[in-house]
């Protein structure tokens, strides 16, 4: 419903649906902020958008979703996401088959329910969301399989454009090797120190006269984009005039960059899993998350790299609150370990 990656993660089920029922109608329903990862999904027929709503705007905007849903006379409801609000809504479509997991206080509101454990395990949230497919169809419980099932955002031809007149007024060449460094995340627990930001970022940008290293980030980050780039541009010296600002950029045009960038980096977030959809190779920062759970699920020949701390005692938490207080999980991943591993894909790719 909400969260970019883990709409991302629900794109192979949409495939595999597809394949197994090439005859049926399939909806995604997704609020505004996530609806463009499926916007342009070739598997679907529909995407209805909601808005993310709180208080008697909900409840009016839920009423009014619901007696669609019901009027579509849907077969099936699969519930990937399993919050309150998508479930009552899988219950109100008063689809005959209602697919979802054994969360408490939740599971009347399905018919056929899968159990999912509540710890914290190292098992990929893509095959979480397959766990569903069997309870659809017994012939989809085969495991999931990257090189067959990837997750996928088809990059929208506009934003395309658009990018291409971006990266144009930056001044970046055409033929300039592109790397693409994700600043920003929603919440602290994703948030690598921004001076080991800058650090990568001016190494990164020294080490070729054709590398242009963009800096991009949300828009309730600016400030902290801002001093990264101030940071890495005052380090790097002359290479400085290589590191522009890409702040600002809607999800469909950072997919779209994907296909000019040589190299992805960022943390456990939204971008990463958007950089995903695309073979452009990614370094992934894991701090109280766990690469098993969410690296980028595709096929094996496209080169990632995962670098996180090493084992703690508080890795992988729940993140509500920091146990050490200090999000030694992050910070103590090293500038040079990032480096290290963004030479090496960067090699391999020239």
């Amino acid at each position: 419903m909400r969260l970019i990656g883990d709409v991302v993660f629900t794109t192979p089920a949409i495939r595999a649906l597809a394949r197994r029922f090439p005859e049926a109608r399939l909806t995604y329903v997704v609020e505004t902020s996530a609806s463009p990862v499926v916007a342009k999904n070739p598997h679907l027929a529909e995407v209805v958008s909601v808005p993310h709503a709180r208080g008697w705007r909900r409840l009016a905007d839920d009423v009014r979703l619901a007696r669609r849903l019901r009027a579509s006379a849907f077969d099936v409801a699969i519930d990937f996401h399993g919050g309150p609000r998508s479930a009552w809504l899988a219950w109100a479509s008063r689809a005959p088959v209602r697919v979802g997991y054994d969360v408490q206080g939740r599971t009347w509101m399905y018919t056929n329910v899968v159990h999912r454990p509540r710890e914290l395990r190292a098992r990929h949230s893509v095959e979480n969301q397959w766990d569903l497919l069997a309870a659809v169809d017994p012939s989809l419980a085969r495991p999931a399989d990257p090189d067959v099932d990837r997750v996928e955002m088809p990059p929208d031809p506009a934003a395309r454009d658009a990018v291409d007149r971006r990266l144009l007024a930056l001044g970046i060449p055409a033929d300039a090797r592109v790397i693409v460094i994700h600043v920003s995340a929603g919440n602290p627990f994703r948030r690598w120190p921004e001076a080991s930001f800058a650090v990568l970022a001016s190494d990164l940008a020294a080490g070729g006269e054709r590398r242009w290293v963009v800096l991009a980030g949300g828009p309730s980050d600016h400030e902290a984009t801002a001093r990264v780039l101030a940071a890495a541009r005052i380090r790097a010296g002359r290479a400085g005039d290589r590191i522009v600002d890409g702040e600002g950029m809607s999800l469909a045009e950072l997919r779209a960059l994907m296909d000019r960038a040589v190299l992805f980096i960022g943390g456990d977030s939204g971008p990463l899993h958007v950089a995903s959809t695309s073979d452009v190779p990614i370094v992934g920062l894991y701090g109280p998350t766990l690469a098993a759970r969410s690296a980028p699920w595709r096929p094996r020949r496209v080169p990632t790299a995962s670098i996180d701390v090493g084992v703690l005692p508080c890795r992988p938490c729940d993140q509500r609150v920091c146990a050490p207080g200090d999000f030694r999980c992050l910070s103590g991943i090293a500038a040079t370990d990032v480096h290290d591993a963004a030479e090496r894909l960067l090699g391999a790719a020239s």
